[in-house]
């Protein structure tokens, strides 16, 4: 009988000694986990803003993709949000509560299910050098049940905060992986309807020009404001001399005009195209690309039984805008190659 009350007074004082362990752990939790991605800011954003983007980096719907998913209207931005159910994951929500476009994003997490709790979620986004440092942060209190949990399991960070690694690590691959999606269409023949132009010439090696592109066609654009002369349409390109051999291009940079100007600087010229016919060859993508999509277009033009046009115009006319189309996977390019005339 003795023994027992012994056995009984060590039981209680153990559970007394627990529940006072458990007791002092700290009130609050806070931890954060952040990672360089090589990428604009606001394509990152973009994608951390939208929960239908989740499924693509998300940690635990990773470890349980056939959860069940229902998404809020909007689904991004102040007020959006997204509710899970799975037999690994549980239930629970999250909300967006403010948001800070291309800097932070301030959300709310609650867990149903294994147990109740709430979280505080923000995302930090800073613009730097090698792209993007982005922050994922959790922070919130500690009920008796949490801390009876993190007592026995380890601190939320040493729990959770692999998780947000991985979360990272895969945002960064996705985001990456979007920025080099491309496409290339030939369109067949069409007609260019030609116009005044303002033009630069210059030349550089071959593997250089996609850098000179973005560096040098703003400049005329600039000229173009300051003069306040009316541009036509979207700059471009045409080639004169192009020799692989010896890794070498020569080119004019063009801003179409509604009519002929006359510059009084030297190295803005004006130029005029005449109608011609064309085969046409869209990239939807990185200037990167621009290598295959002519040489797809210069294999259209045989296939199709057709003739490049000896002297003819070749050029390439830019739809978009980098400084304000962040993510290369959306850039517009149209090759122009002009052909002989197609005999009825």
């Amino acid at each position: 009988m003795k023994t027992f009350k012994y056995i009984l007074f060590l039981l209680l004082i153990s559970i007394i000694g627990t529940a006072i362990y458990i007791a002092v752990q700290p009130n609050e939790f806070s931890f954060s986990k952040s990672r360089i991605i090589a990428a604009p800011t606001s394509i990152i954003f973009n994608e951390v803003n939208d929960y239908k983007n989740w499924t693509e980096f998300s940690p635990w719907l990773e470890q349980e993709p056939t959860a069940t998913l229902t998404y809020l209207d909007p689904s991004s931005g102040v007020n959006s949000g997204y509710t899970w159910h799975g037999d690994l994951l549980g239930q629970g929500s999250m909300t967006t509560l403010n948001v800070i476009e291309n800097k932070n994003i301030s959300q709310k997490l609650n867990f149903i299910t294994p147990y109740e709790s709430e979280a505080d979620v923000e995302w930090t986004f800073e613009s730097q050098n090698e792209g993007t440092k982005v922050t994922w942060i959790m922070s919130g209190k500690q009920d008796f049940m949490t801390k009876m949990y993190t007592a026995f399991n380890g601190p939320m960070e040493d729990m959770v905060g692999p998780d947000f690694e991985r979360g990272l690590f895969k945002l960064d691959s996705v985001t990456v992986a979007s920025m080099k999606k491309y496409s290339i269409k030939n369109t067949g023949i069409t007609t260019h309807g030609g116009g005044y132009y303002l033009y630069n010439t210059a030349s550089c090696k071959i593997s250089e020009l996609p850098v000179q592109i973005q560096k040098t066609l703003p400049k005329l654009g600039q000229y173009a404001a300051k003069n306040q002369i009316q541009i036509a349409g979207s700059p471009f390109i045409i080639y004169h001399n192009w020799d692989d051999e010896n890794n070498a291009v020569m080119f004019s940079y063009c801003i179409p005009t509604t009519e002929k100007i006359v510059s009084e600087e030297s190295d803005v010229l004006t130029g005029q195209l005449q109608p011609f016919r064309a085969v046409k060859t869209v990239l939807t993508g990185n200037y990167s690309n621009l290598k295959e999509a002519w040489e797809k277009a210069m294999s259209y033009i045989p296939e199709n039984g057709l003739n490049v046009l000896e002297g003819g115009t070749t050029l390439e006319i830019y739809r978009n805008d980098p400084a304000k189309t962040p993510n290369p996977a959306d850039w517009i390019t149209e090759i122009y190659i002009a052909i002989t005339p197609i005999e009825e």
